[in-house]
């Protein structure tokens, strides 16, 4: 098909007249194929000349308007044609005409398809597109097609997709945020992350003013004024900021509904048809007609008697006009309000404005505080912070409170900032310092007479204790912390004691005892009230059964937990961020993969900076599948402070790359540096060192056993070192777990795999110590089981026994189809190829087992495109691309891609396309 494009231009009144049809007879003027076509309509060539417009002769138009049908048809009959007609509405009156014609004609009979786009945006009531709209869409043969905003997950697959760099998720979600669906309004936005600082990037802002400016001044003042009051604005509230009689404002709001720039909503409200459009007329005001403004809104609203409900805006108008005391005032009925409602996130930015209008307002403050002190307004800011997800904020919050401290500062306040910073250092798992200032805590306020201060600082210097390996000191200052609180009758701080001896005092959280003081725990906590202890208790019960290996028990506590998350708005707590990733884990391991990558999809979308890792399960979902992506987006989770659960699913991510890559030397390098990262200042290593040993282990047994069987006896040995350092990292890390007593099945079963893959470095493969590491990942994990039950069908096949080889490979085959663990079914299918365990499959079997999406890389395959270019048809990473083309290698059976589409061809898989010429 010949694609020719013409292009209306936005030249005011004054426009060439068929500007668009010119362009398209200049481009077929100058092709040969159609130079008997443009001779025999000499007609036409008028508009290749002067460009004159002969609305003047009605005779003279019908003539051109019949030899550019005629022509058209003539053109079509040559070469199938598309004619593409650009932002047709700035189209002039002669090309409305004239396409209106070439339509209403029939000229569409003919192999001619017609295809012109118009922004929606940009029709104003009386524009002159309209009438021609209505006109068109009654003809049988148009169709108009409505384009929709882009979904945000389209929006954020095309951000990634225009920049190579990789982005952080908060970037991303902004952009998604801020674009709300137009394609060009994120590619602007994302244009603009190196150079803007926040607002709308200038080009953009350009774009969307020129509509703005095109409105009466009436129409400008009126969006002027509610561009300050927000998004939104009530009809009401509009009518006394602007100060318009009634009819003026009908008049300028219905200018600007038609432009489109307002859309009328529910209510009596008006809003901005997209915010960009909103923020750009509000960064044209004045910034005294902007301070006015803002001034008038608050007045306006304090006047409504919506205390509660409007604090937060007046809050915001108040600050915005400069006046600073009532700021600070609003602010703080902002956050009480968003506290009562249970939204953290709000309370936490409510307190910060606040905290930041402090100084300015200065005596003032504490009357406009409500009589609070700046120590106690930071330490509620720092509990609002943690309970939001933003730990190190929480931190820097409660550190500001300790250095406002004076030298004559009430005891039990000094000893509250003391262990709530001790607290907030746990959560970032800096143990050293949180054990000194629990400990400072204690110190500064008597056990006698017993006080519920005393409690939490005892409370909180049990658990530090215990961090730091002061397991005796742990438990004797809970014990006695314990007493005290029933005497006293503190049942949040009881609850919160219980738990922490249901974590480290005897079985822990796995034995009955455990799990009777973490139910107890979970009554009191709810009896008082305390949702984040509650939400403690529930975690850990969660992880009792997770640690025995009874996964299906572990759900339910998670479920609870989340709910109770949910309605006491603590979804980004840090407990609650860990039942998410807890949640998919479970879902990971039991092989509910596609549960798993949606349920982790949707946490996304509302998850805090701080909680990117509990989308871990889903990388190793990914990588497990054969997407390599996954490494760099595990990558990315070690970028900004450091966190102790991101460091941990990075370095599983990593790791396990390395080695499916069979790059020993990076796996052990990840390793080594995850294992060091989360190392305690107790010198205690993690539990997951035994896992990362294990999985490092694996690239190095590949290795050592390659360099063996190429009679490098040397380079062998040097990797049977290694592999003796990395099974000495896994052993006493599984015989001593967090509670000292020996992991739960989970790690006894990478302890085996560990040991195994060891043999099989120093060795060669043993098929005893496989079979005991398939029965060890019985206790349900899907995958892993499947990957040590390939290791096991190599065993046997090394030691002669042939058919239970190819049972065991029948049984990884499929897992690997049931799960789309495309490497497992790759290497499965290698190891039949090799041992000859089965036939290779006929061509019905090949066909079948390629993936709708590698059917695609195979029809672009065979027309030679490379791995850079199948990723940009399909609008998938290079590197997915290339992991496509070798799963079909592996599935056809073929050594090269020349090898595979030749196999596609005789086998039918695939038929040649036609060239251009037909």
């Amino acid at each position: 098909m010949t694609v020719v494009v013409g292009h209306c231009v936005d030249l005011g009144d004054v426009g060439l007249p068929y500007l668009p049809f010119t362009e398209i007879l200049g481009v077929l003027a100058a092709d040969e194929r159609f130079a008997s076509a443009l001779a025999a309509h000499p007609v036409v060539e008028r508009l290749l000349g002067a460009g004159t417009d002969s609305a003047r002769d009605v005779d003279g138009r019908l003539r051109l308007f019949e030899g550019m049908a005629g022509l058209l048809a003539e053109v079509a009959d040559t070469a199938p044609l598309l004619l593409v007609l650009e932002d047709l509405h700035w189209a002039d009156q002669s090309s409305r005409d004239l396409l209106r014609f070439l339509l209403a004609r029939g000229v569409l009979r003919h192999r001619l398809a017609v295809f012109a786009s118009y922004r929606a945006d940009d029709l104003h009531r009386r524009h002159p597109l309209r009438p021609l709209l209505a006109e068109l869409i009654r003809l049988p043969a148009v169709e108009r097609l409505e384009l929709r905003p882009l979904g945000d997950s389209d929006v954020a697959r095309l951000v990634r997709h225009l920049e190579r760099r990789p982005l952080a998720d908060a970037t991303v979600r902004r952009i998604v945020e801020r674009a709300e669906g137009n394609a060009f309004y994120a590619e602007e936005l994302l244009a603009a992350t190196d150079t803007e600082s926040g607002g709308v990037p200038s080009g953009l802002a350009e774009v969307l003013l020129i509509r703005f400016e095109q409105l009466s001044d009436t129409a400008q003042q009126v969006l002027r004024t509610a561009a300050v009051a927000g998004r939104r604005v009530e009809h009401e509230l509009l009518r006394q900021a602007v100060g318009l009689p009634e009819e003026e404002l009908e008049s300028a709001l219905r200018e600007a509904v038609g432009r489109q720039l307002l859309v009328a909503g529910d209510g009596d409200t008006y809003s901005f048809r997209h915010a960009l459009a909103r923020e750009a007329v509000y960064a044209d005001l004045l910034p005294g007609e902007r301070a006015r403004l803002h001034g008038a809104f608050a007045r306006l609203l304090a006047a409504q008697g919506r205390a509660a409900e409007s604090a937060a805006e007046r809050a915001h108008h108040y600050r915005e006009s400069h006046d600073l005391a009532e700021a600070l005032s609003a602010s703080l009925e902002a956050a009480d309000h968003a506290q009562r409602v249970g939204a953290p996130a709000e309370e936490h930015r409510h307190l910060e404005a606040a905290l930041d209008l402090w100084p300015a307002v200065g005596a003032e403050a504490g009357l406009k505080g409500g009589g609070v002190d700046r120590v106690t307004l930071t330490l509620r800011a720092s509990a609002a912070a943690a309970h939001a997800g933003e730990v190190h904020r929480a931190v820097s919050l409660s550190r500001s409170a300790l250095a406002e401290l004076g030298q004559d500062a009430d005891s039990e306040l000094a000893a509250r900032v003391r262990y709530t910073h001790a607290g907030n250092l746990l959560s970032v798992d800096s143990l050293a310092a949180a054990f000194a200032y629990s400990s400072e805590a204690l110190a500064m306020i008597p056990e006698d007479p017993p006080s519920p201060t005393w409690v939490w600082a005892a409370s909180t210097h049990a658990m530090a204790a215990r961090h730091v390996g002061e397991s005796e000191t742990a438990l004797w200052v809970a014990r006695r912390a314990l007493r005290v609180a029933e005497e006293l009758r503190v049942t949040d701080a009881q609850a919160d004691l219980l738990i922490s001896l249901a974590v480290f005092d005897g079985d822990g959280r796995r034995g009955p005892e455990g799990r009777e003081r973490l139910l107890k725990a979970r009554e009191l906590a709810r009896s008082s009230g305390n949702a984040a202890v509650e939400l403690r208790a529930l975690f850990n019960l969660a992880m009792g059964y997770y640690e025995l290996g009874a996964l299906a028990e572990c759900v339910p506590w998670l479920t609870e937990g989340l709910d109770r998350a949910r309605r006491a708005g603590l979804l980004s707590s840090p407990y609650p961020l860990e039942m998410r990733y807890l949640r998919l884990l479970v879902l990971q391991v039991l092989g509910r993969w596609d549960e798993c990558v949606r349920a982790a999809a949707a946490d996304a979308e509302v998850l805090p900076a701080a909680g990117g890792y509990t989308v871990g399960p889903a990388l190793y979902v990914a990588l497990a599948r054969g997407d390599l992506t996954a490494a760099d987006r595990a990558r990315a989770l070690l970028e900004g402070p450091f966190d102790w659960m991101a460091t941990l699913v990075a370095g599983i991510v990593l790791t396990d790359a390395a080695a499916l890559r069979r790059d020993p030397e990076d796996a052990v390098r990840w390793t080594r540096s995850t294992v060091a990262a989360l190392t305690d200042e107790s010198g205690k290593r993690p539990d997951v060192t035994v896992r990362l040993a294990a999985l490092a282990l694996s690239a190095v047994a590949d290795e050592a056993a390659g360099l063996r069987s190429a009679g490098d006896e040397a380079g062998a040995r040097r990797w049977t070192d290694t592999a003796a350092e990395l099974v000495e990292l896994a052993r006493p890390t599984a015989a001593r777990g967090e509670n000292g007593t020996p992991q739960g099945p989970e790690g006894q079963a990478w302890l085996a795999r560990a040991e195994a893959e060891w043999l099989r470095a120093v060795s060669g493969p043993d098929a005893a110590a496989w079979s005991a590491v398939v029965t060890a990942f019985g206790y349900g994990d899907v995958h892993e089981q499947a990957r040590c039950r390939l290791r096991y069908a190599e065993a046997l096949l090394a030691a002669g026994r042939r058919e239970e080889a190819a049972a065991e490979a029948r049984e990884v085959r499929e897992s690997a189809d049931h799960l789309g663990a495309t490497p497992l079914r790759e290497r499965v299918e290698a190891l039949a190829r090799r041992g000859r365990l089965a036939e290779a499959p006929d061509v019905d079997e090949r066909a079948g087992v390629l993936t709708a999406r590698e059917q695609e890389v195979l029809r672009l395959l065979a027309l030679g495109r490379s791995n850079r270019q199948i990723g940009e048809e399909l609008f998938i990473s290079g590197k997915t691309a290339s992991v496509h083309v070798s799963n079909i290698l592996a599935k056809l059976g073929a050594s090269s891609r020349g090898e595979a589409v030749a196999i596609a061809y005789r086998e039918g898989l695939i038929t040649p396309e036609p060239s251009a010429s037909g």
